[in-house]
């Protein structure tokens, strides 16, 4: 299969290394969640670019996830839990569409790494399943954040683009309690 896909690159004239991977996609998630074939992610950055990186666009309820919680960062240029780091993350009203956006590491799962989305936007203060986290070095102009706790994005470890932070182990427990007490993480 692996020959075959490499005949279709040449013959396209792009690497299309993760497409078999891609096209698989994840047909039964864990019990009770939304899990989804992967959506397309945004257009390519140029002829003769590498095309950019994609979340999956597989995601499942924090209160079925059941998962384990973990941190440990690790200055290594890979994105461990505890860490933030940058990927496009579909929008849930139009998976076909999303944006590049940080998100919050908190396990992982062999390639796949689960996160939480952070989004900068005030009205998320006191909105249910926000939690704040306040200022960090992952966005460019210290506007506070907050972490979304109801949606746990499974992201290719190959989909990430750039770490963004290491989020202090204080405000990581914060999260890590909000998600035991109120969705059945351990």
């Amino acid at each position: 299969m692996a020959t075959l896909w490499k005949n279709v690159a040449a013959k396209l004239g792009r690497s299309v290394r993760g497409v078999p991977r891609l096209l698989r996609g994840r047909t039964a998630g864990p019990q009770g969640s939304t899990a989804t074939a992967p959506r397309p992610g945004p257009p390519s950055a140029g002829a003769g670019r590498k095309p950019v990186a994609k979340a999956t666009g597989r995601k499942s309820t924090a209160s079925a996830a059941g998962r384990q919680l973990v941190y440990a960062p690790q200055p290594d240029g890979q994105a461990d839990p505890g860490e933030i780091v940058w990927t496009w993350v579909a929008y849930e009203d139009k998976p076909a569409e999303g944006k590049d956006r940080p998100v919050l590491v908190v396990g992982r799962e062999r390639n796949t790494l689960l996160g939480l989305m952070l989004s900068s936007q005030h009205e998320r203060d006191g909105q249910r399943h926000w939690l704040g986290l306040g200022p960090g070095a992952w966005d460019r102009d210290g506007r506070p954040s907050w972490v979304r706790l109801d949606r746990v994005l499974e992201v290719d470890e190959v989909g990430i683009r750039r770490e963004g932070a290491v989020l202090d182990r204080a405000r990581f427990d914060l999260v890590a309690k909000a998600l035991r007490s109120d969705y059945g993480w351990r």
